[in-house]
């Protein structure tokens, strides 16, 4: 397989991973901002960073509110990660390599590009922000289901395997982080009940709520949380279970020994993490290393398998 098609197929699942789970970020942000008493904040600049996007929203924005901050995410043309300019780049993208997925996936791509231009631009209540949002996700997640029920095993499905476990991987991690942009009235306020709505968000953001009561506890704790959305392997959108499905795509594809290593500390690094301090305090500066840890893994896979300068659109790349 050419360079050009290998990045080109990895940066078109991590452009529409990114789309979804900038959706299920901004989606934890209206629950919360539904659920929370209506003494309790919500820092609209500490979302920009949990994103990574500061230093491009403050190029074009004087301040960070909820006006502001959802038109940078939902569909600012200035933001190179906003949703609709990730669904827009993932089109591009899947023109040059139409030969080689389902006709339906080239389908569905261009019908998500259509339903998010016309019903992301604009001032969106919550509520109908939500839906269609919602929306978002699932025609994003058919698409996913798409691949895997019609697409052969081959080295094209498995680099759009790998782009969208690298995004999914980074994104869960900016998710997880989203609960210190929660201001209490006050300094001195307990952590609950404002935390615990704010971890229980995040689980229902991540589509991680169901699994979450079932197989770890009815309580949504900042430790426990923290445990399962970086550990379990079992849960399809964990930091771990992402980076043990890379192992796996790896080991399918031509000299994988240089990235694995990578991979594998990175690994290693997520499954040292001590959740119970970490649910006190240290969350950011531990999902900044998790995303430093994707971001080697990701130049890893560069000069493993992509080509320099081979004209892939990076731009607005998280890793």
């Amino acid at each position: 397989m050419l360079s050009r098609v290998a990045a080109n197929l990895y940066w078109t699942t991590r452009y529409m991973e990114r789309a979804e789970d900038t959706a299920r970020l901004i989606n934890a942000v209206t629950l919360m901002s539904l659920d929370m008493p209506g003494d309790v904040r919500f820092g609209w600049s500490s979302l920009i960073r949990v994103a990574g996007l500061d230093h491009v929203f403050f190029e074009h924005y004087a301040e960070a509110n909820e006006v502001s901050v959802m038109r940078f995410l939902l569909h600012d043309e200035k933001n190179p990660s906003s949703i609709l300019n990730c669904i827009t780049q993932a089109r591009e993208n899947t023109r040059t390599f139409r030969e080689v997925v389902p006709w339906e996936f080239w389908e569905g791509v261009n019908e998500l590009y259509l339903y998010a231009k016309q019903s992301l631009g604009g001032d969106l209540t919550r509520r109908r922000r939500y839906d269609v949002l919602q929306a978002v996700i699932r025609r994003r997640q058919s698409m996913v289901g798409l691949l895997v029920g019609t697409m052969s095993r081959d080295a094209a499905f498995q680099f759009l395997r790998l782009g969208r476990n690298m995004e999914r991987a980074d994104m869960t991690s900016r998710i997880l982080d989203v609960s210190c942009a929660v201001i209490p009235p006050r300094t001195d306020a307990p952590a609950t009940p404002y935390s615990d709505l704010a971890w229980m968000s995040i689980l229902k953001a991540l589509s991680a709520y169901q699994m979450y009561r079932r197989y770890v506890s009815v309580h949504a704790d900042g430790e426990r949380v923290i445990e399962f959305l970086l550990k379990n392997r079992d849960f399809p959108r964990t930091v771990a279970h992402c980076l043990t499905q890379i192992l796996s795509v790896l080991r399918q594809l031509p000299n994988p020994d240089p990235v694995m290593a990578v991979v594998e500390e990175t690994l290693a690094f997520v499954e040292r993490a001590d959740s119970a301090t970490l649910a006190k305090r240290g969350l950011h500066a531990y999902t900044d290393q998790i995303q430093l840890g994707l971001s080697s893994v990701h130049d890893a896979l560069r000069r493993n398998y992509f080509k320099q300068g081979d004209g892939v659109n990076e731009a607005g790349a998280a890793a």
